[in-house]
């Protein structure tokens, strides 16, 4: 038997009580690789946010995430059917449902926000998803990822081009897939868009999905509730016109934006101790840098931001002005 499947005799309120306890731990180790890579990440996204807020928020992101990942062992472990049982409200279904029924097909955008693997077990409900699957490290890990796939729909297909081509055919006939657009590409694959104000790296594949397939986009996420009885689910309406560009660096930095929203939402939820941000033009690897390198860059960078704002603002204001003018 897989040692993991010991998860699915364990309740799940004692799991997640045991998540909290590794959590308050590991704020103990500052140095810890994933806590380091959450403060990084944090000055990026949030320079002006004060030191005290910050420490607050840090310390609930390793909690989330430590939750999050013993909730998702968790569903991999039990049937499909206790995942579902587990949502207890889907907020603006009908949202999802318009995008499923689009004859161009749906792609659910899908961001390391929350819970997401408790709400596989939920959007399988409605077909059979195609979606890629990249191998998990170590065998007895895989398997067990694996095995708790396959109690799903789903086809999972490899993050190769033969899996695009197996995804693009899916949204052709009308079905739908699920993409997780914030990892890391590689640089093949990515142009340098703006994430958080932060020129990075991004994944272009649901952008060209979109551009050539015309389908619907919605944006989803999966979020514990306040009271610790089960998760909710967000949909978003994904409707830019920029998402479905030919030009491939307007269309990632509009989806970007919308998932910079979703994740505003629920910001603590997200998974912050992704080193998301390990490709940029002129630092290179935040995650390796010495610390006054890596302040330098920031205040650099959020000068850059605070510029760029204020001449939007002063574009916006002497365009309204030349329109009264015109008006007039």
């Amino acid at each position: 038997m897989n040692p993991y499947q010991v998860f699915k005799y364990v309740p799940l309120s004692v799991l997640q009580m045991l998540a909290r306890f590794v959590a308050w731990i590991m704020m103990w180790l500052p140095n810890l690789s994933i806590v380091r890579t959450i403060k990084i990440n944090m000055m990026l996204v949030a320079p002006d946010l004060p030191d005290k807020q910050k420490q607050t928020l840090v310390k609930d992101i390793v909690r989330n995430q430590c939750l999050s990942s013993v909730e998702s062992i968790k569903s991999w472990a039990m049937s499909p059917e206790w995942s579902v049982a587990q949502i207890r409200d889907v907020h603006n279904k009908d949202i999802f449902l318009e995008a499923l029924a689009s004859t161009n097909g749906m792609l659910a955008i899908v961001p390391h926000l929350g819970t997401w693997e408790m709400m596989n077990a939920w959007l399988n409900q409605f077909g059979a998803p195609t979606i890629m699957y990249k191998p998990v490290k170590g065998d007895i890990t895989n398997n067990f990822v694996l095995q708790g796939r396959a109690r799903l729909n789903a086809t999972l297909v490899p993050t190769d081009g033969s899996g695009v081509k197996a995804i693009f055919k899916t949204l052709k006939q009308g079905g739908f897939s699920i993409v997780l657009p914030d990892h890391v590409p590689d640089p093949s694959g990515g142009v340098v868009v703006p994430f958080f104000g932060v020129e990075t790296l991004t994944s272009t594949l649901a952008s060209k999905l979109a551009s050539k397939t015309k389908c619907a986009l919605v944006g989803l996420s999966c979020i514990r509730r306040t009271d610790g009885r089960g998760f909710d689910i967000y949909c978003y309406k994904l409707d830019n016109p920029a998402l479905y560009d030919r030009d491939a660096s307007i269309a990632a930095q509009a989806l970007n934006q919308n998932m910079e929203q979703m994740i505003k939402d629920n910001c603590s939820h997200y998974m912050w101790g992704y080193r998301r941000f390990k490709h940029l033009p002129i630092l290179g690897d935040p995650y390796r840098a010495d610390e006054t390198t890596l302040i330098d860059f920031v205040r650099a960078n959020h000068s850059l931001r605070t510029d760029t704002l204020r001449t939007n603002k002063h574009s916006h204001i002497d365009s309204d002005a030349s329109n009264s003018e015109k008006e007039k």
